[in-house]
């Protein structure tokens, strides 16, 4: 006899009784529940789990590899910003030191993404046009735009560093010309490189990002000045560091803000996996270190070593933030519980307006 793994979950059949050839069971003259008051119900009874407890939406097919390019993807682009402010206002060292870091972490994040596709076309395949309505399609051009305008800043400080000894020739004069436009070009892209993989991840099903949509590229963006911020000042001396150490402060301030605002505008079910389990814990510890982060940055930022400190705080809160909201997010589409209960809240909150006549709610 062919069986199924779902033949565990039939009841048993009930005990007595023979089947005639058309599949239905003969009933005993005189027997008790011969009016079929007694019979066993063949279907269990519903509730708001999915067909055998199956996923009602499908996990994002995306590992570990994606959540680096989202925490490097907020380093680079707030990098970025940080090398501008150094160029304009004449802190050479701050601007190196950052406009090195974003084309490093631009660098990896990139090749973190193609690792993830599994072949490096896949990326090139997505330029091939543009459309606005996909978040990946326009963040690979962001991420194409930003990458060669802070390459060839980087290209500039890399060559000074090294006493003009990179093998140029006469392309040396156009280098150093253009290493300022360059340089802002990249800055202009850096606020969309740091908040469209905050569109990417609500723009999919997954129950816990497409709560938090709204107030997502916002958490996404204060995360990336934490980033970068700290990473200035870890790296670079505190005569420098002005620029970075009030960033800090406003990216603290907008990571807790930001947060908590999405926490409360969200669903109740959607917002459990950022309160329990792994995920929850990543936050909870993100959020500590950036307070810790940004009081150090208050208080001792005019110190090397207190800086260094604080910075160091500042990068690995950005760095669990994007962990605990990938996990979160992951670990809502593998539960059916958190795609169907906020569903028929949201189904009930339009019944209850007045609103019976859409296909929501006149459906089923």
């Amino acid at each position: 006899m062919t069986t199924s793994e779902y033949d565990s979950l039939r009841p048993p059949e009930p005990a007595g009784g023979r089947r005639r050839r058309d599949g239905r069971r003969r009933r005993r003259t005189g027997q008790a529940g011969a009016d079929g008051s007694r019979e066993m119900p063949m279907v269990p009874e519903a509730e708001f789990t999915s067909y055998y407890g199956r996923p009602v939406v499908k996990p994002a097919p995306w590992g570990h590899d994606i959540a680096a390019y989202l925490f490097l993807g907020g380093v680079a682009g707030g990098s970025a910003l940080l090398a501008a402010g150094g160029q304009l206002t004449g802190q050479d060292t701050l601007r190196r030191n950052c406009r090195l870091a974003a084309i490093s972490a631009v660098g990896v994040g990139a090749a973190a993404l193609v690792h993830d596709r599994g072949r490096p076309e896949r990326f090139l395949n997505m330029l091939r046009t543009i459309k606005l309505t996909s978040p990946m399609s326009v963040g690979s051009w962001i991420l194409s735009a930003f990458s060669a305008g802070a390459g060839v800043a980087a290209a500039a400080e890399f060559d000074r560093m090294t006493g003009e000894r990179l093998p140029l020739g006469p392309l040396r004069p156009v280098l150093h010309a253009v290493e300022g436009l360059a340089g802002l070009e990249a800055a202009a892209f850096a606020p969309p490189l740091a908040a469209y993989t905050a569109v990417l991840l609500a723009d999919t099903a997954t129950p816990t990002w497409n709560a938090a949509r709204d107030e997502l590229p916002f958490v996404f963006v204060s995360s990336a000045s934490l980033a970068a911020a700290g990473l200035a000042m870890i790296t670079t001396p505190v005569a420098e560091t002005a620029p970075a150490r009030k960033l800090a402060v406003l990216g603290v301030i907008g990571d807790l803000v930001a947060t908590e605002v999405m926490r409360r505008r969200m669903d109740p079910v959607a917002a459990e996996p950022l309160h329990e389990g792994r995920s929850g814990a990543l936050l909870r510890l993100s959020e500590a270190l950036a307070v810790a982060g940004g009081i150090g940055t208050l208080l001792g930022g005019r110190r090397r070593g207190v800086a260094a400190t604080a910075g160091l705080a500042l990068v690995a809160a950005s760095a669990l933030t994007r962990l605990g909201i990938f996990e979160a997010g992951i670990h809502s589409a593998k539960d059916p519980r958190y795609t169907i209960e906020p569903q028929k809240r949201r189904l009930a909150a339009r019944r209850a307006a007045g609103i019976t006549d859409d296909s929501i709610t006149t459906a089923g």
